[in-house]
């Protein structure tokens, strides 16, 4: 709770500075583009290295993706039931199934579990979430957005050109033993970087206003989010006969808060835009009750 406590005073304190207007507009957006650039890349090559291939790893790949068809399935049911609107079943397909599962989930898994419990973090973030945002998240901004639907070859790029995953593959084929002294404590100094970063560029980011006609679709995502998808997960980790730590990681990054970055992607194709801020705002607050009782359950099982 201290951790978490410290995350939350970051991110008032980033809101502290967008009311203030102490930073530039743009601020959050480089903040987060630093962390891409740099911390995440660094966070992965000093703990991917340390992985070995085994089947135990498996359940950080296969449930994301579990998650989201099971994603799919309540949504689409909640869309006939309750009427929700195209750009609110888009934005629900969106933000439901993806997480800050590497902004806020590395650094909480860090604070939570402990440094050396990052590792398998990584692996569910970029073989489950990031593989979601080139994929599913696409699609769905195609189908349900303007604009013409992106070339499977731009889609392609975006994989291979983003940063954490050229890490991520670089990491996996070349290790880090390499690394003379100065450059491990380069990575080291910009791996810790990550939790002040982007806990401010979220705190510049955070808009708690709430719109009428979105009150419903809100709780609606934020239980799908928070709640059902934690308890899908452990339920998923036992059934799959998954064991701690890996269970716990399972877990923690299934209940994090709603993706800054899909929510984004979202609002650039006009996608009920309100909807996807407050998800992530409100997301962000209430997480920090229900990420440490999750924690606290899959510790009791």
């Amino acid at each position: 709770m201290a951790a978490y406590g410290t995350i939350l005073l970051l991110i008032a304190l980033g809101r502290l500075f967008a009311a203030a207007r102490v930073l530039p507009v743009n601020a959050a957006d480089t903040l987060n583009r630093v962390v891409i650039v740099l911390c995440l890349p660094a966070l992965i090559f000093i703990h991917v290295p340390t992985l070995e291939a085994s089947w135990a790893l498996l359940p950080l790949i296969v449930v994301p993706w579990l998650l989201l068809v099971l994603t799919i399935g309540l949504v689409l049911l909640g869309a006939r039931l309750f009427g929700f609107s195209r750009p609110v079943t888009a934005v629900l397909l969106v933000l439901i199934p993806l997480g800050n599962t590497s902004f806020l989930g590395f650094p909480l898994v860090e604070a939570l579990l402990g440094a050396e419990f990052v590792r398998y973090a990584v692996v569910y973030d970029q073989f489950g979430s990031f593989l979601i945002v080139c994929t599913h998240v696409l699609f769905v901004l195609a189908w349900f957005g303007e604009g013409d639907a992106p070339a499977f070859g731009a889609i392609v790029r975006r994989v291979v050109t983003f940063p954490p995953f050229v890490a991520l593959v670089a990491a996996l084929l070349l290790g880090n033993a390499w690394f003379p002294d100065w450059l491990s404590a380069l990575a080291g100094t910009l791996a810790d970087m990550l939790l002040p970063l982007v806990t401010l560029a979220v705190g510049l980011q955070l808009k708690l206003r709430l719109v009428a006609e979105y009150r419903w679709p809100l709780v609606f995502g934020l239980a799908g989010k928070l709640l059902v998808l934690p308890a899908a997960a452990l339920g998923l980790a036992l059934v799959l006969g998954t064991d701690s730590p890996i269970r716990d990681v399972v877990v923690l990054e299934s209940a994090m808060p709603p993706m800054i970055t899909a929510a984004a992607l979202a609002s650039s194709a006009r996608l009920a835009p309100e909807l996807a801020s407050a998800m992530v705002a409100w997301g962000v607050l209430f997480s920090a009750a229900t990420v440490p009782l999750w924690q606290w359950l899959v510790g009791s099982t």
